[in-house]
């Protein structure tokens, strides 16, 4: 991997002081994962039987959509201290999964005919209030062939927010508003024209959220909303979003998580292993580090998402610029 991004800082005494970068981290190489992802299978071609779908996957998000649209109903007469704080308590975990599921369900992981999958992850939308699922599949598979290519990777933050967000206040914002950095950042830098999926994702959340608000009032859907937008935010499950490609080793680009709030997730902490083999659902991902653990264990890791916000914000050279780009190489663009 390079570090051209670092040389780009006026000097190396200034990041010794804790001046944050002023350019991303530049690699002159192609992602590290699928040549790991080759060694590994090379090594190891038992690992080929952990493909495919997780047979619990429909059963696990029905619980939690219907478990999140009957607490909704249920606080229709509720004051609002009582709906921020179960939102932010309860209902955040809930939708957070609810979005983290919908990523299970961009790598089909949960049938085996792909359309399934897309229904699935419309209904798995539902409670999130913001018709997103089939949108987010189609930047989310660019961002594992082109993880971290320029001008193609929409997780990596835009030069805009990285010249504002330059201190410990503006980070704190910044983690707070993160959502919606995720949802603007690919319309203003890689718009895609809608599709027939994207109108019927449209039609169908707005026809859920209308009758939430007819049937049971605009409180049961806003506890919706800010369980979305609470569990997006300065939460520990939200930690994930730093955690797995902000560059805290200049040698790493990917980081997992070996805690505890895997089992609310989908293990996306195993994240390292996901880019590796994203046909592997994440009931399985920990049996990759079981058997191929000698290419994991010298890596870093986190064991915890809110220590990686705290870290996140109060590091004075790490910000929006701690992240690995690449420019588009011969052979992605041959694929």
């Amino acid at each position: 991997m390079g570090k051209g991004g670092r040389e780009k800082i006026s000097s190396k005494e200034e990041e010794r002081e804790g001046v944050m970068a002023t350019d991303f981290f530049w690699s002159y190489t192609d992602e590290p994962h699928a040549s790991r992802r080759r060694q590994i299978l090379s090594r190891y071609p038992q690992i080929r039987q952990l493909f495919g779908p997780d047979p619990w996957a429909f059963v696990k998000i029905t619980l939690v959509v219907t478990l999140q649209l009957s607490t909704a109903a249920i606080l229709h007469n509720s004051g609002w201290l009582k709906i921020l704080t179960i939102a932010y308590f309860f209902g955040s975990f809930l939708n957070h999964n609810l979005f983290l599921a919908i990523h299970e369900l961009s790598h089909n992981l949960a049938f085996s005919t792909p359309v399934y999958n897309r229904w699935l992850g419309i209904f798995a939308n539902l409670p999130i209030g913001v018709p997103m699922s089939v949108t987010f599949q189609k930047y989310h598979l660019e961002h594992h062939r082109f993880q971290g290519v320029d001008g193609i990777d929409m997780d990596v933050p835009t030069y805009t927010e990285a010249h504002l967000v330059t201190n410990i206040f503006a980070k704190t914002i910044w983690v707070f508003l993160q959502l919606f950095f995720y949802a603007l950042r690919p319309i203003f830098i890689k718009p895609k024209p809608p599709g027939y999926w994207e109108f019927v994702n449209f039609f169908i959340q707005i026809g859920l959220d209308v009758s939430v608000v007819i049937f049971f009032g605009w409180r049961s859907f806003a506890y919706l909303i800010l369980s979305t937008f609470v569990g997006g935010g300065m939460h520990p499950m939200a930690g994930h979003f730093i955690s797995e490609h902000y560059v805290f080793n200049p040698n790493q680009e990917t980081y997992s998580y070996y805690g505890p709030l895997n089992l609310l997730t989908w293990s996306v902490g195993y994240h390292n292993e996901h880019h590796d083999f994203p046909r592997i659902p994440g009931n399985k991902l920990h049996l990759v580090k079981e058997i191929a653990g000698e290419y994991y264990e010298g890596s870093e890791s986190y064991k915890s998402w809110s220590q990686v916000i705290y870290m996140y914000i109060m590091d004075r050279t790490v910000g929006p610029f701690s992240r690995m780009k690449r420019k588009l190489s011969t052979t992605q663009k041959s694929d």
